[in-house]
């Protein structure tokens, strides 16, 4: 059975994004692309909200074809290409995409289903709104923060109307020499 593992940056103060989507303030570089790469290359399945799915796939899928193409652009294409693709979105029900499923309604136990239907992990990219409703049902099993050292004070937080406590272990730490911080943590139930 597959684990919903999510992978988010965040500042420091828990935000993903500001209060308009911004995203400036986050470290990307080629040490946490190969980072998290071999992570992503243990799966074949990716969990996106509507606006990061479309975000992603306005990219993707001719993106190891551009001029200049990096190293990671070339691999993580090749893997978005095969990766099944689950949307959440209830203005997309009814909605068919290629070599996915779009998730509206039921989110509990279409996620379970989805869960008990592959044997490697879900991973969740970015997607908040997707998110928070994924924690208030209790569907995520990993938590991966990239900590960027960054204070924003305003935007979009990471976690939002949790109901109550969630124990988390913690599985991984690593630091990257930007200073961004790997946390990675088990949702304990």
């Amino acid at each position: 059975m597959g684990k919903l593992v999510l992978f988010m940056h965040t500042s420091l103060d828990m935000y993903t994004a500001g209060m308009n989507g911004e995203m400036n303030w986050i470290h990307v570089d080629q040490e946490i692309f190969e980072y998290v790469g071999k992570r992503v290359d243990e799966t074949d399945t990716a969990l996106y909200g509507r606006v990061t799915f479309e975000m992603m796939e306005a990219y993707w899928p001719t993106a190891a074809e551009q001029p200049g193409a990096s190293n990671h652009d070339r691999h993580h294409a090749a893997w978005y290409k095969t990766a099944k693709k689950v949307v959440l979105s209830r203005s997309w029900k009814g909605r068919k995409i290629p070599n996915g499923q779009v998730i509206s309604d039921n989110i509990r136990e279409e996620v379970t289903a989805l869960k008990t239907s592959t044997e490697k992990d879900i991973l969740i990219f970015g997607s908040p709104s997707s998110v928070h409703t994924l924690m208030a049902e209790g569907l995520i099993d990993s938590i991966w923060v990239f900590l960027n050292p960054v204070i924003i004070g305003k935007g979009i937080p990471l976690f939002s109307d949790i109901r109550e406590i969630t124990r988390l272990k913690l599985d991984v730490s690593h630091r990257f020499a930007s200073g961004v911080i790997c946390l990675g943590y088990t949702v304990q139930r």
